[in-house]
């Protein structure tokens, strides 16, 4: 049960914006689209929705075949990034709105309505605000009245596409943890649209990276962000370094260093990318190894419990970055324009191909 894709493409024009592409989120987990803007994120919501309809493929939800169903008839819940409240209505008549105009032979009567919207604004925290209107709400309080309302009709998976986008930064924060903790009360699939990385880790059990209408990888939070699988996801989560060079038979050669390369035994004089991301790179003012490279302190900025560095490197100019503790800077007590040495911990290594590569890439 829950919800299955399978094969679908979809193009608008010349424009392809799915590329067969194969998804199953199963009830009660939540699953973050992520990628950036034009990855095909919001068209693949909009598929399952019965918004848009697929070139070829199958949308299964909860076990039926929906790919020719209309959007009414497929019991979905969508919740959109600028709330599409009905300002004339109150809170609780925004709720009821889907009940109401449901066919005669479901419709509830009054009373359940009333119940059930009742039960709804209790369980997004706001009952109290039923009979305000939406212009007198914030952005987070209109943000769960929409959630509410896509609840009502009970639906048998839950869409929301950038529902946080339009709020700062604190609410934003501050409604992740409400929707997860809700998610895990009303226990349906639920596939959550974001191009916001730290939101999608932070929120959903699994997340699907995309990029040009194509899903690149897909697993735990955890396992997309430690074993990335290929340079775009790697690149896309969070702020990485990045050093070009040769793998050959298991060894990678970046400038002077020597890094293993396992994946790679049987590379042959291969151009590669290395990634390193800034909390992996070690700064000292001492020479550790002969592939320390130099650098001179250009930025130091405290970020919350961190400290971020900005390096140029001596020998090429580059900059690179590095993420140390705020303990350890008043150890080090760094100084903006000194020299140091900086020297990755942990690197991922990649076998470049033509879109990993920058136009006057050299060797």
């Amino acid at each position: 049960m829950g919800i299955e894709i399978r094969n679908v493409s979809k193009s608008f024009g010349a424009f392809q914006a799915l590329k067969n592409v194969e998804l199953t989120v199963p009830d009660g987990e939540l699953l973050a689209l992520l990628g950036p803007s034009g990855s095909g994120k919001t068209t693949l919501l909009r598929i399952i929705a019965g918004l848009e309809f697929p070139d070829s493929g199958s949308i299964i939800l909860n076990g039926e075949d929906a790919s020719s169903s209309s959007a009414q008839d497929r019991h979905v819940g969508f919740v959109f990034q600028h709330y599409a409240l009905f300002r004339h209505m109150s809170v609780f008549e925004n709720v009821a709105f889907g009940l109401r105009i449901q066919p005669r032979k479901l419709r509830k009567s009054k009373e359940e309505i009333q119940e059930r919207v009742t039960g709804l604004l209790k369980l997004v925290q706001l009952d109290w605000l039923g009979d305000r209107f939406p212009g007198n709400l914030s952005g987070g309080q209109r943000q769960r009245i929409a959630l509410a309302r896509a609840l009502a009709v009970e639906p048998r998976v839950l869409l929301l596409d950038e529902p946080f986008g339009a709020l700062d930064a604190r609410v934003r924060k501050e409604l992740r943890v409400w929707l997860r903790r809700l998610h895990d009360e009303i226990n349906v699939a639920c596939v959550f649209v974001t191009h916001d990385q730290e939101e999608a880790l932070e929120v959903s059990d699994r997340v699907a990276i995309m990029d040009k209408g194509k899903i690149e990888q897909i697993g735990t939070p955890e396992s997309v962000y430690d074993s990335p699988v290929n340079p775009f996801v790697y690149n896309f989560l969070g702020n990485v370094n990045l050093f070009h060079g040769r793998v050959h038979s298991g060894k990678a050669l970046i400038g002077g260093m020597e890094i293993d390369a396992p994946d790679h035994q049987d590379a042959t004089d291969s151009p590669a990318v290395v990634y390193a991301r800034p909390h992996e790179m070690e700064v000292s003012r001492e020479r550790y190894g002969a592939d320390a490279i130099g650098a001179s302190l250009f930025r130091i900025q405290a970020v919350g419990p961190n400290i971020k560095l900005k390096l140029k490197r001596t020998d090429t100019g580059q900059f690179l970055e590095a993420e140390i503790t705020r303990e350890r800077q008043r150890e080090m007590d760094l100084k903006v324009g000194e020299s140091v040495f900086v020297k990755p911990r942990q690197v991922r290594v990649f076998i470049a191909d033509a879109d990993s590569l920058p136009v006057n890439y050299q060797i």
